[in-house]
């Protein structure tokens, strides 16, 4: 249980730092800011599992340091403001 949250927890942090160093403007909800350093969690797990345990069989579904979460934030939201918007919007 407390794994969990903590995850969460960091996941806000890492959102949260990676919205503020990417330039632009987002409508995100502290939630969708934790769900944001979260998912960059993962993606920064996967890079890693690219570029340095590829040998390893752990697999590329892994969490990351923080430094990988906020840096796999970043990707994703470059990402979710490329491709996650409506047609609209555009």
């Amino acid at each position: 249980m407390f794994n969990l949250i903590g995850f969460l927890i960091t996941g806000l942090i890492a959102g949260a730092i990676a919205r503020a160093l990417v330039p632009g403007k987002d409508k995100l909800s502290w939630s969708g800011t934790a769900l944001l350093g979260c998912a960059g969690s993962f993606m920064g797990g996967f890079i890693g599992w690219l570029l340095f345990n590829r040998d390893r069989f752990d697999g590329a579904f892994q969490r990351s340091s923080f430094g990988g979460s906020i840096m796999g934030a970043i990707v994703v939201l470059v990402l979710y403001r490329k491709y996650g918007k409506k047609a609209g919007e555009r």
